[in-house]
Formats: C-alpha cells, structure tokens, sequence
C-alpha cells in the first residue's frame, strides 16, 4: 500500500492529547481516520489553524448553504484544482449528504452538465470563478447570486470555501496526500440495514 504522504505521518500515539481526541471523535463516527488529519498532523500548530478554519466554515447552521452546497463546492474547487484527495473524500461526503450517487462524479467531470439547480449552477459559477479568476470577480457576480437568493453572508462563504480548498487542495498535492480506500464507495450504494436490537 502506498504511504499517504510524503511527509512524516505521526503515530496517533504521539500527538497532543487535543489533537488525538479530535482524531478519535472522527474515528468514531466515521469508521476510519481521513487520511488528511494524519497526513498534516506533524505540523501541529498549522493543523490546528487549518482545521479551526475548516470548522468555521463547514460546521455551522447559519446562511443559506446546506451541507450538501458546501460539499458541491468543495468538489467543485478541488476539481478544478486537480486534488485527487479532496475530490474523493469531498465527492464520498456529498453523496452522503445529497443522497444521490452520482452528483460527485458529475461535479468533478463537469458541474455545468450536472444535475443541479439554477440556484446551485450560479453558485457553483461564482465559486469556479474565485477558484481559476478572483481577479476578474466584480458587482455583477454579486448582484447574479442575489438574484437567485443569497445574501452577503452566503456569498462570503461560496468564496471563503473556495480560497480554503485552493489551500487545501495545494497542500495535499504538495504531500501527495492519498485519499483514503473507504471513501470511494460511500453513498455510491445504500448502507446496510442495522440489525433490530
């Protein structure tokens, strides 16, 4: 099997006990480590601000995106990027929360082909924007995501989560981060039935 990163990978054992509790919570409710807490964890101060920053990002009710929008997004970004990591493991994540299994590969391939909302496609237009011209973003991109329903704050974070991910997509291609086998086949195919206690 090959390493998931070419970096130092530290034993779990070895971490801030802050760290590793955040690792094992993760652990627990997903079956598995995501190779991306392990991958960046011998840098423990910028793992920390990585995460607190995803944290302010992803886990939060407030805004118009749902978890799914910001899962399009992401993979969206990390497609245009070309992070292997981050289309598999974000792609895994919105098929889960969109139960629909073949949104992820839609997306990555070509989000404009993809069977997606009016309001999601302009979204999504804004955040290849920020992701490939930032430089070019102007009113007029603005008062388009009004017109489908965003308010200042959602347009904030279509951007935010695209800069974020141009980040993260970088780091992982600079590790060579390996996505982690488990995520290819969630939400392709329904989970099984938990026995009856």
């Amino acid at each position: 099997m090959s390493a998931i990163s070419r970096y130092p990978v530290p034993d779990l054992a070895d971490l801030p006990e802050d760290m590793r509790t955040r690792i094992l919570d993760v652990q627990a409710k997903a079956g598995f480590v995501p190779n991306v807490f392990l991958a960046l964890a011998h840098r423990p101060a910028e793992w920390r601000a990585f995460m607190a920053y995803h944290d302010a990002l992803l886990v939060k009710d407030t805004g118009t995106l749902s978890k799914g929008e910001r899962e399009m997004i992401i993979v969206v970004t990390s497609a245009v990027n070309q992070c292997l990591y981050c289309v598999v493991a974000h792609g895994a994540i919105l098929r889960v929360y969109e139960k629909k299994p073949l949104i992820a590969d839609q997306l990555a391939v070509n989000y404009r082909k993809a069977d997606i909302t009016p309001r999601q496609r302009a979204m999504l237009d804004f955040a290849f924007k920020i992701t490939t011209a930032s430089h070019l973003i102007d009113d007029g991109d603005h008062a388009t995501l009004r017109a489908h329903g965003f308010g200042d704050d959602d347009i904030w974070d279509i951007g935010a989560i695209s800069a974020f991910f141009g980040l993260s997509n970088r780091m992982a291609n600079l590790s060579g981060m390996r996505p982690n086998d488990e995520f290819y086949l969630m939400g392709r195919l329904p989970r099984p039935a938990k026995p009856a206690a």
